[in-house]
């Protein structure tokens, strides 16, 4: 049993190159769940789930998204709900996290070829550390969630007694994850979300802080943990922990005004309300899938701006998606220093190169192009307003979660989209392109420069 394990661990007799790796440890790992949704017993009413509801279902809990076509908390039964929080824990940690803690169990020596594949999985500029890195994210993930489930268990045990003890860690879980994925349609009616608790301190502090702690990366919370000091850090540390606040202070902001007088959203609610509301809702529209507020209420100028939140979305090597708050930082610094006429992006004091933000521009353009595409797709195949459809298609690819509640109304075309979309979003465009690409060549002619007229 062990040598079967052990040849299914050893990539390198499969000749695959590290992209192909990661898209295919995490396609196997949908389609396995996606079968086990599919039995009678992951069903509260013993009934088989559709195989193209399945697979959403999988695959929004592997991409740790959080879009849902039936409502996890009422259609599933305890086997089911421990197969979705199951593959939302595998894929927030990721495939090559999850292998490594099975080499380690089974004691096998992690070879160098794995070791370069765990290195493109956490986004890591060197091989070197990658294997010391993996271990020290199993252990704060475990950490982290263990202790914001403890807390999420005796604030809900006062309302829903030991039921309220598992509520606590499945969604502690869930919410590091980034998942978006709840249970309170059971209590509080389906799809409802935490729309029970929005002037809740405790549920709204606890779990905004979770999701931020597995927005900003394992190597920032690994730096801030041993360094301590925000001069002392990394310039990737000090964009990230920079960008982050920005975008929670100014989303939260923003929100607030655009909804202030909204009777279906903020304006029923007292001062405190609103301002949680607004800084919950800035939090998790980023990457998490969580809301106090009804979505389908909101403006159109909120909804297209929280659209600009989530395409931004977490940060590298965390648990959520989009384009990342690094890549926001670099290109925000690049326009900047080209307004003021500076030859070179700088940004605390270093110099950003070429090769860094060449690639920004690469990910931004080519995950925009990503969610125009989808977008017109949705279109085409859905009987929705346009900004829904944006709006869906945005949260699919940031691995949001959010929605204006047409999900679950979606045709087969349209659950296909957003199946790819979400698949996308989790492994990056990027990453997804080079897995597909038969072979990388590099160029042995370099031509000279030429000339060319921009703006």
């Amino acid at each position: 049993m062990d040598d079967k394990i052990t040849n299914l661990l050893d990539v390198e007799q499969w000749k695959l190159t590290p992209y192909q790796v990661l898209v295919l440890g995490f396609a196997s790992l949908i389609v396995g769940g996606a079968l086990l949704l599919m039995t009678p017993m992951a069903s509260a009413a013993g009934q088989s789930l559709s195989l193209i509801d399945a697979l959403f279902t999988a695959t929004s809990a592997v991409c740790v998204t959080g879009l849902v076509v039936v409502d996890t908390g009422t259609y599933f039964s305890l086997f089911g709900q421990l197969v979705i929080i199951g593959l939302i824990q595998a894929g927030g940690l990721g495939i090559m996290a999850m292998s490594t803690l099975m080499a380690i169990i089974i004691r096998k020596k992690i070879n160098f070829r794995q070791r370069l594949i765990m290195q493109e999985a956490l986004n890591q500029i060197t091989v070197s550390g990658v294997v010391r890195l993996t271990q020290y994210i199993i252990k704060v993930t475990l950490l982290i969630e263990f202790i914001g489930g403890t807390i999420l268990a005796i604030r809900w045990y006062q309302d829903f007694g030991v039921k309220g003890v598992y509520f606590g860690y499945w969604h502690a879980i869930s919410s590091f994850c980034n998942a978006g994925f709840d249970l309170m349609g059971s209590v509080t009616g389906k799809f409802s979300s935490a729309t029970a608790y929005v002037d809740d301190i405790v549920v709204n502090l606890v779990i905004s802080l979770l999701i931020i702690l597995g927005g900003i990366g394992f190597t920032v919370i690994s730096e801030l943990w041993t360094v301590r000091r925000f001069d002392r850090l990394s310039l990737h540390s000090k964009v990230v922990i920079t960008t982050t606040l920005v975008l929670i202070s100014f989303g939260a902001i923003v929100i607030f005004l655009l909804e202030y007088n909204n009777l279906n959203t903020l304006a029923g609610l007292s001062l405190q309300g609103k301002l949680l509301a607004s800084y919950f809702q800035s939090v998790t529209t980023r990457t998490a899938g969580w809301n106090t507020i009804d979505l389908s209420k909101l403006t159109d100028a909120t909804l297209f701006f929280m659209v600009i939140l989530m395409f931004i979305g977490a940060s590298p090597t965390s648990t959520g998606g989009g384009i990342k708050t690094s890549t926001a930082g670099v290109l925000a610094a690049a326009i900047w220093n080209l307004i003021r006429g500076r030859q070179d992006a700088e940004m605390f004091e270093r110099r950003i190169s070429q090769t860094i933000i060449y690639k920004a521009f690469s990910v931004m353009l080519i995950s925009a192009l990503l969610v125009i595409f989808i977008t017109m797709m949705l279109s085409i195949t859905e009987k929705q307003p346009f900004i829904n459809l944006l709006f869906e298609a945005t949260s699919a690819f940031g691995t949001v979660g959010l929605t204006t509640g047409i999900t679950s109304s979606l045709t087969t075309s349209g659950k296909i989209w957003i199946i790819i979309t979400m698949f996308a979003g989790r492994v990056g465009p990027v990453t997804l392109a080079l897995a597909l690409a038969l072979k990388t060549r590099k160029g042995n002619v370099q031509y000279p420069e030429g000339k060319l007229i921009i703006g």
